[in-house]
């Protein structure tokens, strides 16, 4: 059946000039114009093959004034979103470049998806990754099936490399782009939300330089709804999307860092066809602090029980910092898109976070080194129902007069409102009591 449709005529406008496929990535596909029934095909071919993720009422709701669904997208096998759109691609491959194989080169979520979807397609796949690749990837795509190859210490080292092996056996050399195929498999995700949210008003997605999901779901979208307002997010340390959208060429921020923290997020805006998109059909694109993605991933967790990354956290994170106050009243989508953290980074995250949140505070304070004045600090701290966390003593390098102790203490609180409350009641017994500003 053909659908045909005022928003399929936006879709053709918004393609209608992008050129052929660059030379980095050697998918000989051509990037033709993306369609309503070319994400409806990605649907159905890739349906046994991903999650038909829940996209839930969140609690949050009633603590930002709106309702707040959750498409939790970080419950797909590898942890990430970009599953749909691999799977899609390999699916799309020729048998013969099937058999031959397929090589990437990153520890990204996209290279994660591809070990993992060509290993259950039977598809030989080689992940080639540098030797500063944190230990627990390596094993994990070890884990899903890949040969994975140590090789060089920066990612553009092992992408030299696996380009060469590419070259020289006849593997299909995959790097993440925004061809139509790639798109539709995204795409998805906004049909799925369509389907499961009624009555949508809005739906937040992640942004930044790997803008495929939000161009994919928004050629969705759009077709289904018009009135549905899409938003995407991306961090103010880098807003590689605006910038793009400006020039109207995807460009380079020269402040991007690739700190595993932010993955996906920062990096160039990878394609003309995602931008060309994003422009045509998303509403808004807003840019957020870290502060506010640390904390908006400390809600999740606590209150959803869901551990998602940079990547994961940044479509609440304009909601928690207040960016969309047109959105209050409304029904609205947001996509937790990835859940790839390493571990030693979850945890200093949620130490930040809380911190931030003003639920983990410091202070320090001098008293008599006598017996029964340390009982009489954790006395106040036990009324004020504050639990301590930590606490040293200092003597030897003490300034102010003999005999006494310098108190150093970390404490955990409720909120800001009884952060408050604690340090005036320090300040009534111990005036000199400084506080370690965050």
């Amino acid at each position: 059946m053909k659908i045909v449709s005022r928003n399929e005529e936006l879709l053709r406008d918004a393609l209608s000039c992008i050129p052929q496929p660059s030379s980095r990535t050697s998918l000989a596909s051509c990037n033709k114009l993306i369609r309503f029934e070319d994400i409806s095909a990605a649907a159905f071919k890739i349906q046994c093959g991903v999650q038909k993720t829940p996209c839930m009422y969140s609690r949050l709701s009633k603590q930002y004034g709106m309702d707040i669904y959750l498409k939790k997208e970080f419950l797909q096998y590898t942890g990430s979103v970009k599953e749909r759109g691999v799977l899609y691609l390999l699916m799309s491959l020729p048998q013969d470049q099937q058999r031959k194989g397929v090589i990437v080169a990153s520890d990204s979520n996209f290279s994660m998806a591809v070990a993992y979807h060509a290993s259950e397609l039977r598809i030989p796949v080689f992940v080639i990754m540098s030797t500063s690749t944190a230990p627990a990837r390596v094993r994990m795509c070890r884990e899903y099936g890949a040969m994975v190859i140590s090789y060089g210490t920066t990612a553009k080292d092992s992408q030299v490399h696996a380009r060469r092996l590419a070259q020289e056996n006849g593997y299909l050399y995959l790097e993440e782009e925004d061809s139509a195929v790639y798109l539709s498999g995204l795409g998805t995700v906004g049909l799925e939300m369509y389907e499961q949210v009624p009555k949508l008003d809005a739906v937040i997605f992640p942004a930044g330089g790997h803008c495929g999901l939000l161009a994919g779901s928004a050629a969705a979208l759009k077709h289904l709804n018009p009135h549905i307002s899409v938003i995407g997010v991306e961090s103010e340390s880098f807003p590689v999307l605006q910038q793009s959208l400006k020039a109207g060429h995807p460009t380079e921020d020269q402040a991007c860092n690739n700190h595993h923290f932010y993955g996906d997020v920062s990096g160039v805006c990878f394609g003309s066809n995602s931008l060309q998109l994003t422009g045509k059909l998303v509403d808004k694109v807003v840019a957020v602090r870290e502060e506010d993605i640390l904390i908006s991933m400390l809600r999740l967790l606590e209150y959803e029980r869901a551990t998602v990354d940079a990547e994961g956290a940044i479509g609440l994170a304009a909601l928690v910092a207040g960016k969309l106050p047109e959105l209050k009243g409304k029904r609205v989508a947001v996509v937790l898109c990835s859940g790839n953290l390493e571990l030693h980074l979850l945890q200093q995250c949620i130490a930040h976070a809380l911190t931030l949140d003003n639920r983990v505070c410091r202070f320090s304070l001098v008293i008599s080194d006598c017996p029964g004045d340390m009982s009489k600090l954790l006395e106040i701290l036990a009324r004020e129902e504050a639990r301590v966390l930590d606490i040293k003593q200092e003597r030897t390098f003490v300034t102010s007069e003999l005999f006494t102790v310098e108190v150093i203490c970390t404490v955990e609180t409720r909120d800001k409102i009884h952060t408050a409350q604690l340090r005036n009641a320090l300040l009534e017994r111990y005036p000199t009591t400084a506080w370690t500003e965050r």
